[in-house]
């Protein structure tokens, strides 16, 4: 018994003595606590920067990106081109160009606005066209100086479903080509028809064949009035798609050749 007992103490001192075990875990700051996501934004917002500057550089005459290569070929500023575009003399230069561009197209504004009216002028003076100069619209748009020759219910410039210009027609066109023969400029010539389609032979010859061949009518006529071929610059057929009237597509007011000159740009 006294044995027992003495065993049963020593047990106990010996669970007394164990000490208890406490594991310790370390946190780790990580998730949306972190950097990463920092640096890989600043990745993206530098290839963003990247794209927009060789986007930029695609855009730019091959003046600039002659310097732009210049520049990353010899960054630290050996190369005269790089050495210019860190000197910002390439965009002074560019601004030069533009204001150079500016008042060059104010100029030729001008000149179109003259020529215009000394055409309209001819025209009233002409025995032979003082009746029909009323149908020559002439006006400044985007491209350069617009001279558009509207028909009548007459069909004065063509005869109903034909590209033949009438003789009347025509001397009013090479008219205008012996004064647009004194510019440089480019010329677009396009053949407009009205709504009403054309026959169905079966040949498959529409209203876009007809303002073709139109167009290409008025185009020899502006030759044989002295326009060089070299300034005829495109010839287009836009069958009843740009109507004039909208609000009638049979009106005879959509049937009408467009000569415009165009702006010179600098190369």
């Amino acid at each position: 018994m006294a044995d027992q007992q003495s065993n049963n103490n020593s047990a106990g001192k010996v669970q007394l003595d164990q000490a208890p075990i406490i594991k310790k875990i370390k946190k780790v700051n990580g998730g949306h606590h972190g950097g990463a996501w920092k640096v890989a934004y600043a990745d993206f917002v530098t290839a963003m920067m990247a794209l927009f500057i060789v986007l930029w550089v695609l855009g730019q005459n091959d003046e600039v990106k002659e310097a732009v290569a210049g520049y990353f070929k010899d960054p630290v500023g050996f190369s005269t081109k790089g050495q210019n575009l860190l000197d910002g003399k390439n965009s002074q230069l560019i601004d030069l160009n533009i204001e150079e561009d500016i008042k060059r197209q104010e100029e030729e504004r001008a000149e179109f606005e003259k020529m215009g009216q000394k055409l309209k002028e001819d025209l009233r003076k002409d025995t032979d066209l003082m009746n029909i100069s009323e149908q020559v619209k002439v006006e400044i748009v985007k491209e350069g100086l617009r001279i558009e020759l509207i028909d009548s219910d007459k069909d004065v410039f063509f005869e109903v479903g034909t590209s033949e210009l009438k003789s009347i027609a025509k001397k009013l066109i090479q008219t205008v080509g012996k004064e647009l023969s004194k510019l440089p400029n480019k010329i677009i010539v396009e053949g407009h028809t009205d709504a009403r389609q054309y026959r169905n032979d079966g040949s498959g010859y529409s209203n876009f064949e007809l303002s073709s061949d139109r167009a290409n009518s008025a185009k020899r006529a502006l030759v044989s009035g002295g326009v060089s071929e070299r300034q005829i610059d495109e010839v287009r057929g836009f069958a009843d798609t740009q109507l004039r009237d909208p609000n009638d597509p049979f009106s005879f007011l959509n049937r009408r050749i467009s000569i415009t000159v165009k702006y010179n740009k600098s190369e």
